[in-house]
């Protein structure tokens, strides 16, 4: 892109036609194919949860993690009034939360309408964490690719897009806290290792799933899931709110794809109230 999207703007796709089908109609059929699989796998509702407040998803190009991804979205429910979508930031370092304050972020299949008055509240009480960076969100991918399953799975809804950058696990989530409101749908988005050798890789990753699954995240770094600190933010959450979390789905770029030399790593989780 030529110049920064300033704040208030729309916000180009970014990836379309390389990270993911750039046609509309080939785009909503590989969405549709990736959750087709999964709610076959799945059955129904993650066994041992009531319900979903809360999906960790992979966020590598859709031909590589998608399907993985759609285990993830074929968790969420449909009922979600909202999106609060969280990732890393990639590709420029600052401290604390950059926020997506802009109109819309338009894909092939459309505009996801963000919640700016969520925004405006947020940066508002904590504007020494959480603030617009220009730049932050313009080529960055990790929130996008969550984009074409979020307005299949939840079409209509507004999003509240949140980059973290340099911040500690208590505050991220204080920020994510202050957000969250009732029928709200949090989605952390991270891979696992990378470029690791596929039986390495594989061991690393079911670790750090299993340390997820526990809820026990903090010890993670950036070694283990590129979105650590999204990840062990929402854990702590969880802790507080009496949540469980279920382990849906592991893949691999070896897995669909890429070479096995060095692979990166897919989670897929979904956590929640437990079921009675």
């Amino acid at each position: 892109m030529g110049h920064t999207i300033e704040r208030g703007m729309n916000r180009p796709s970014a990836l379309a036609g390389a990270w993911y089908p750039g046609d509309a109609q080939a785009l909503e059929a590989e969405v549709a194919r990736h959750l087709a699989r999964a709610r076959a796998r799945l059955g129904g509702r993650p066994r041992g949860l009531a319900s979903v407040a809360m999906i960790v998803t992979p966020h590598a190009g859709m031909m590589y993690s998608g399907p993985t991804a759609g285990f993830a979205w074929a968790a969420a429910p449909d009922d979600a009034r909202r999106l609060v979508i969280v990732g890393p930031a990639h590709r420029m370092p600052f401290r604390g939360v950059a926020l997506g304050d802009f109109a819309s972020f338009s894909i092939p299949t459309g505009p996801l309408t963000v919640d700016r008055e969520a925004l405006a509240a947020v940066e508002a009480k904590h504007p020494e964490l959480a603030s617009f960076v220009p730049g932050a969100h313009d080529t960055e991918h990790c929130l996008e690719i969550q984009l074409p399953f979020a307005r299949h799975v939840l079409p209509g809804r507004p999003i509240v897009p949140l980059l973290a950058g340099a911040i500690t696990t208590p505050e991220l989530a204080t920020i994510v806290e202050s957000i969250l409101r009732d029928g709200d749908l949090l989605v952390i988005s991270t891979d696992l290792s990378h470029f690791h050798p596929y039986d390495d890789a594989r061991r690393r990753d079911l670790a750090t799933l299993d340390a997820i699954a526990r809820l026990d995240a903090s010890a993670l770094t950036g070694e283990d899931a590129c979105g650590h600190r999204g990840v062990a933010a929402s854990g702590l959450i969880a802790r507080l709110r009496g949540y469980r979390a279920v382990v849906l789905d592991y893949s691999s770029s070896g897995d669909t794809g890429g070479d096995r030399d060095a692979v990166v790593g897919y989670g897929a989780v979904a956590l929640g109230p437990a079921a009675a």
